[in-house]
């Protein structure tokens, strides 16, 4: 991003056809997000062939709910960071995004170690919090310190691919990703299969492949971005610039990670159903998760170009984008979830040849795929809204609609139901929260239209 790159209107996300833009930057999210899903995916299916069920759901389960709570939480925050340079960037203000960036970066930095070492620290008393089996507890707790050691690695290359993205490049994040996961794979299969070191092996590869990322990440930004120069010697703290990144990211990361609380309030839940349980949800998890990471491309690919077009404003591309991209979230939700349903008896045999196992996951999957695409609905105005510097909402609606509403499912309206009725706990509250952003929606993007001075159709 030279300085006459900057001063001319030529950015594509701000001028050129919105349902493209939104598709060449939304497939490499995507397939960067596959990658992503597929050295978690690795981990469950190497551990689950090679050290067995009681090893799967240790590097799941609770863990799993855990770290997915941790990450869920920190990825939040970087959002705030991502609208803000994303902003930034598409009203052409150099001075502005650089700062930033090394404030996001300092953050990530501080943030991830002080962070990593309290998770070492309270990762066993969670575990027996959250009722795992003591015939898994050790290997959990191991599990889980191991990555918290790693995180502020983990933290540094989501902060620095959301970095990127904000300015459009969702290219390179891609490459770094595709090129960690081989390595993730070769080490699973190395410490897992070969050293047969187990839960700890596969942990380890995972730290390696995040720490090579963060590096990667890093360089880029210091040396190969346009417009970008990360300086170690210059990373501070700018606090009015934190102020505003936390405005946006501190309310995204605590409705982020009400999911994770109610999932693992739903975990403690099935822990008490026994290891074939923890294993087909654990393995189901891993399925679910091809949903989930076409979800949040389609979410960043909105938050970054609404983020865009606001600091330049365009409110005719922003309100164009949103209905573009709601309708290709819907529709993709919908045909996911016949293929999840028809195929999770195949897919589940990634993970575990246990007849009992797979029948679980199978059953799970006609409980919830069959309406991912209600949550498309909520998703979508929201990183909408948070684009547009509303973020409060969607806190609001996930505290309410998702955390508190599990809770009441699961430990006062079922609380001994069978594992279909404890599940059917998504739907509904996806249900919920859809409905409470979609009537904000409509009365808050009257009021943001009239901000742009622009008058009613």
């Amino acid at each position: 991003m030279s300085e006459q790159a900057i001063t001319k209107d030529t950015n594509p996300i701000t001028t050129g056809i919105i349902w493209k833009q939104i598709l060449i930057f939304f497939f490499p999210i995507l397939i960067g997000a596959f990658f992503q899903q597929l050295y978690n995916t690795f981990d469950a299916a190497i551990v689950g062939k090679f050290a067995g069920k009681e090893a799967l759901a240790s590097v799941g389960g609770s863990s799993g709910q855990i770290l997915n709570f941790i990450f869920s939480f920190f990825m939040g925050l970087s959002t705030g960071a991502t609208v803000i340079i994303a902003q930034h960037y598409g009203a052409k203000e150099e001075k502005k995004i650089d700062d930033a960036l090394h404030t996001a970066y300092t953050f990530a930095l501080i943030g991830g170690i002080i962070l990593g070492i309290v998770g070492i620290i309270v990762a066993r008393p969670f575990l027996i919090l959250l009722k795992t089996p003591s015939n898994l507890l050790a290997s959990s707790t191991m599990y889980v310190r191991v990555l918290m050691g790693g995180l502020v690695l983990t933290l540094i290359y989501n902060i620095g691919s959301g970095i990127l993205r904000a300015i459009g490049d969702s290219k390179r994040p891609l490459y770094i990703l595709m090129v960690c996961s081989i390595i993730n794979v070769t080490l699973d299969l190395f410490f897992v299969r070969t050293l047969q070191l187990g839960v700890l092996g596969a942990a380890i590869a995972t730290d390696i492949s995040q720490g090579i990322s963060a590096l990667l990440v890093t360089w880029l930004l210091m040396k190969k971005t346009s417009g970008m120069h990360l300086s170690f010697a210059r990373l501070h703290i700018n606090l009015k610039m934190l102020k505003r990144i936390l405005r946006i990211g501190l309310p995204t990361a605590i409705a982020g990670s009400m999911f994770s609380v109610s999932n693992m309030i739903v975990q403690s839940t099935l822990n008490s159903r026994g290891v074939d349980v923890i294993a087909a949800w654990t393995a189901y998890g891993r399925i679910d998760g091809l949903w989930w990471m076409i979800n949040q491309a389609f979410s960043v690919s909105i938050t970054t170009f609404v983020g865009q077009n606001f600091g330049a404003g365009k409110w005719e591309r922003i309100r164009k984008a949103t209905k573009e991209v709601l309708a290709m979230e819907i529709t993709t939700a919908l045909l996911l979830g016949s293929l999840v349903v028809l195929g999770a008896p195949y897919l589940l045999l990634l993970f575990t040849k246990d007849p009992d196992v797979i029948q679980i996951g199978t059953a799970m999957s006609k409980d919830i795929a069959p309406f991912y695409w209600v949550f498309a609905i909520s998703e979508i105005l929201g990183a909408t809204l948070r684009a547009e510097n509303y973020v409060m909402i969607s806190t609001t609606t996930n505290i309410i609609g998702v955390c508190i509403y599990r809770i009441i499912w699961v430990k006062f309206l079922v609380p001994n139901a069978t594992v279909p009725v404890i599940l059917y706990c998504y739907p509904i509250s996806w249900a919920i929260c859809s409905i409470i952003i979609l009537v904000y929606f409509i009365y808050r993007q009257r009021k943001i239209r009239l901000s742009f001075r622009l008058p009613s159709e």
